[in-house]
Parts: structure tokens; C-alpha cells; sequence
């Protein structure tokens, strides 16, 4: 026919793990270009919701924590991403640690047991310098933390428990 269409030949279709080169080629500028993206988005100010565990310290003698579960507080907080980031994925989740002998823990009205309560919007600066973190807190869910506290068991052979050799029969 003409010359034109015999000097046509078909792309050559390179492949690369028998994938086809344009397509790894897209996948990775695609991928790259989410990576611009949130590091972009981490030098901005964001809110994020973290949460930590707590342990109660300071306990009086003889006295113990009984919870059903775990006590753990949320922390709404607001930041530079990078922060948020750090504290999210980086730093190991610490139990917030809270001195019973420091905080305001009031005991529940009309309670039998030795139920007690402690208001996190009274502990919000400990709370934020034990995060030591560049972000603020904006909330603490829950609002108030309940706990139980009751004696703890003597160990066997420990004075008091009429264990000891030379302790029966004495009151």
C-alpha cells in the first residue's frame, strides 16, 4: 500500500514482574505524591483523639486499686501533626501516672464500699506534663474517673495474719 503503514510497527509493550511499565511507572508517582501529601499535612494543626492508660499511685498502706477493668483516659488534643504523630505512632503508651495523695479524690456520696472519684478536669496540667508534648489538651473523656479501692491481702507469713510459728492461739 503506501510506505506509511508499513514503517508502523506496535509499541513495544516492556514489562517489569509481568506487569506492564506504565502502570508501575503511574503506581509510583502515585505513591510518591501521597507521601508529599502527608508530610504536608503533618506541618499543620490538627486534632487527634489518644489514648492512655492510668495508674493510680500513692496509695494509702494496706490499700489497693479493684477495678472491673482497666482505668484509661482519652485525650482529645490539637497540635502540629508531626507532634500528634510522634505521640500516636513513636512513643510507647505509657501509663499516665496520677498521685492519689496530690489530686482532689473524692469519695462517691452515699457509697457503702470505698468508692472514690477524681474530676480530669482538675488534673489536666499533670496530665499534659507527663504527655510532654507540644499539644494541647482540649478534652479528657471520661469526665470523671471512678475507681475502688480496697485492702489489700497479707501475704502469707507476713506479720498479723496468725501464720507465723508461735502466733496461734493469740489475738
Amino acid at each position: 500500500m503506501n510506505g506509511l503503514d508499513e514503517t508502523r510497527t506496535e509499541p513495544s509493550k516492556k514489562k517489569i514482574w509481568g506487569i506492564n511499565r506504565n502502570l508501575v511507572t503511574f503506581s509510583f508517582f502515585l505513591f510518591l505524591s501521597f507521601i508529599f501529601w502527608y508530610l504536608n499535612a503533618l506541618g499543620k494543626v490538627v486534632e487527634a483523639e489518644i489514648t492512655y492508660p492510668v495508674n493510680l499511685t500513692s496509695l494509702p498502706k494496706g490499700q489497693t486499686v479493684e477495678a472491673e477493668h482497666p482505668l484509661k483516659l482519652n485525650f482529645y488534643l490539637k497540635g502540629q501533626g508531626y507532634s500528634l504523630f510522634s505521640l500516636k505512632v513513636l512513643k510507647r503508651k505509657t501509663p499516665m501516672d496520677i498521685d492519689i495523695s496530690s489530686v482532689n479524690c473524692v469519695k462517691v456520696p452515699g457509697s457503702r464500699g470505698a468508692d472514690y472519684y477524681i474530676l480530669t478536669s482538675g488534673i489536666t496540667r499533670l496530665l499534659s506534663q507527663q504527655l510532654r508534648s507540644e499539644c494541647d489538651i482540649i478534652s479528657i473523656k471520661p469526665d470523671t474517673l471512678f475507681f475502688t479501692m480496697g485492702k489489700t491481702a497479707p501475704a502469707k507469713g507476713s506479720p498479723g495474719t496468725g501464720s507465723e510459728p508461735g502466733e496461734k492461739g493469740r489475738k
